[in-house]
């Protein structure tokens, strides 16, 4: 383990101060930064943060801080844990900042996250070799405890990560493992994006039980009873039509059902029988709203990106459409103007060979 290697956690939400724990705990220089003060106001006067579960001890910070460039001044690897939305934000904020060597990684970067946030580094004219990286899923199940208190429930076996562009993703995923083993080196960036399974669970579940959540707050089971023989059907539909855009992309990712094996060792003859057989989802309970992030996180970026992607390639989307179109009459938004487009992550009017060369070489 190197003790010189530093990181800048970005994000004092249930993520970001469980790996800012995590990290300090195992011996690393940890920088975290959160945009309202008021989130980080415990852990600055503790001077770090106690972690409980997988791992216990107190964690003492390097720096806690609202400033993005004292955040992320000297540090080589710029972890960014925060809901998708941010990712353009925080982007855009750390831009005129970033040095020479720097790595940011998205933890994770729901869909087409790498490839936003290195376009968001075009359009500010970044100068400084950076590369960006995208974590496929995050790396714990973990949940803020108390003030400047984090659990870690579980840590996952392995996480895929890609860099962009993909060349590097050896280096990158040397330096991380450094301090997170768990991170193995996938193909690229439209593996990591399209092996998004949230994308097909989230947002469909949650608006197929809109009702069942508003009239009971969530006091029910959401896979093992929001999940029945006809809302599967609709769940295998959304993932037929992620698997045909991916394939269009080049890139071969699991179906859901297959992910429930290897990710639980959960089988059956469909995904119905699949998610019913996973010890893994008892318990799980439906979020108690609507306005939750399965919509609000995963329509705009996880639906809305793989739905663009689709309509460049001539890759039908109707079953995902439909749940898109739901999402904004339920929320009353245009998640399609706030989500990730083929136009804002700069692969608008590309063919699938430069789609891929810029992901493969940049």
């Amino acid at each position: 383990m190197s003790q010189e290697m530093s990181f800048a956690v970005l994000g004092a939400g249930h993520g970001g101060q469980a790996l800012a724990g995590y990290l300090a705990l195992r011996g690393f220089s940890v920088n975290l930064f959160n945009r309202s003060p008021e989130r980080i106001g415990s852990i600055k006067l503790m001077g770090g943060i106690q972690i409980e579960g997988e791992m216990s001890g107190f964690a003492p910070m390097n720096l806690v801080t609202h400033h993005i460039e004292e955040a992320i001044r000297d540090v080589q690897v710029i972890m960014v844990v925060t809901p998708a939305n941010a990712h353009r934000f925080l982007a855009e904020l750390m831009a005129p900042y970033l040095t020479d060597g720097q790595i940011v990684v998205l933890n994770p970067g729901r869909t087409g996250g790498a490839l936003e946030v290195q376009q968001v580094f075009r359009e500010q004219e970044v100068k400084a070799r950076v590369v960006v990286a995208e974590a496929q899923t995050f790396l714990f199940a973990s949940r803020i405890s108390g003030p400047a208190q984090a659990r870690i429930f579980r840590i996952k076996n392995s996480i895929p990560v890609a860099a962009l562009p993909a060349y590097k993703t050896v280096e990158v995923t040397r330096i991380l493992r450094q301090a997170l083993p768990q991170f193995v080196p996938e193909d690229n960036v439209l593996k990591t994006s399209f092996s998004n399974i949230g994308a097909v669970f989230h947002p469909t579940l949650t608006i197929l039980n809109a009702a069942r959540i508003e009239s009971t707050r969530g006091e029910f089971d959401y896979y093992l009873e929001g999940i029945t023989p006809s809302v599967a059907l609709i769940l295998e539909a959304v993932d037929r039509e992620r698997v045909k855009v991916a394939e269009a992309l080049g890139v071969r990712v699991n179906t859901a059902r297959e992910w429930l094996y290897y990710a639980y060792d959960a089988s059956g003859r469909d995904l119905y029988e699949a998610i019913q057989n996973n010890p893994g989802y008892q318990g799980i309970r439906a979020p108690a709203t609507i306005f939750h992030r399965y919509i609000t996180e995963d329509v705009p970026m996880s639906l809305v990106p793989i739905a663009s992607f689709g309509k460049l390639l001539g890759v039908p989307t109707p079953t995902i459409d439909i749940f898109i179109h739901l999402a904004n009459l339920m929320h009353r938004r245009d998640y399609v103007a706030e989500g990730r487009t083929v136009e804002k992550l700069g692969v608008a009017g590309m063919s699938v060979k430069e789609i891929r060369q810029l992901v493969v070489s940049g």
